[in-house]
């Protein structure tokens, strides 16, 4: 799957636009600064390493960011019209929606994924890429978080919880924050299981993308939603965190 040098670009100018649009305070500037020091490398970035799993293709890993930011808008929408509590603030949301996959980045000096170099792993595996052994090994929430806090953008508790666990049971070390049997142990906010929904669905959404041999988005925002930058879609959004 490819996508040309026009849309890679059309595709992380669109990802700025909602850093410019929802975080606020001095670390909008700090994180925006974050990822135009990598720009080059984000915006070539894939998303996971096997062509079965999700985006893993130059430009996949913006591309899946982006389908998590609005399919969390509509797992929002579905939990306030069931009575579900939206316990944080759409600038937590989309915080931690855009930095819940960061740690796939690497480092500041080393990317994670680099391209694979084996024809058998290529053909039998369906690994296009591979791990880089220069990082340190980190899990990706943790190292997500890691990145975060070595340039000093600040965190909200809701924002690190949302982040480090939205990868849910999948994670088994996330066991003890998803199943506990004690009310001052669970879970005191919402954010984790909405983004790991959203998460989830964009994932699946863009496997069968790949099984159809199509790299064009489907999670769609609603008409109303397609420029970040209209008074509308701050309404869009604004309706849904009354």
């Amino acid at each position: 799957m490819e996508l040309s040098a026009e849309q890679l670009v059309e595709n992380y100018d669109k990802f700025l636009e909602y850093i410019d649009l929802h975080i606020t305070g001095e670390r909008k500037i700090e994180l925006r600064q974050f990822y135009l020091d990598h720009q080059e490398r984000i915006m070539l970035m894939p998303a996971s390493s096997k062509e079965h799993h999700h985006n893993a293709f130059p430009g996949g890993y913006i591309l899946h960011v982006m389908n998590v930011i609005a399919a969390s808008f509509k797992v929002v929408e579905a939990w306030k019209s069931m009575g579900a509590e939206i316990d944080f603030t759409i600038e937590e949301l989309v915080f931690a929606a855009i930095n819940h996959d960061l740690g796939k980045i690497g480092d500041e000096d080393n990317e994670m994924y680099i391209p694979q170099d084996s024809d058998w792993h290529r053909k039998n595996q369906g690994a296009i890429y591979k791990m880089n052994p220069l990082p340190d090994f980190m899990l990706v929430p943790d190292r997500s978080l890691f990145l975060l806090q070595q340039r000093g953008i600040k965190v909200s508790l809701k924002e690190w919880f949302g982040i480090k666990l939205h990868d849910g049971l999948y994670d088994e070390s996330n066991k003890s924050y998803y199943i506990s049997y004690d009310k001052n142990s669970r879970l005191r906010t919402n954010l984790p299981y909405i983004l790991h929904q959203a998460d989830s669905l964009a994932a699946k959404v863009e496997y069968e993308q790949w099984l159809k041999g199509s790299t064009k988005p489907r999670i769609k925002e609603s008409k109303q939603s397609t420029d970040p930058h209209k008074n509308e879609l701050l309404s869009v959004f604004n309706e849904l965190f009354k």
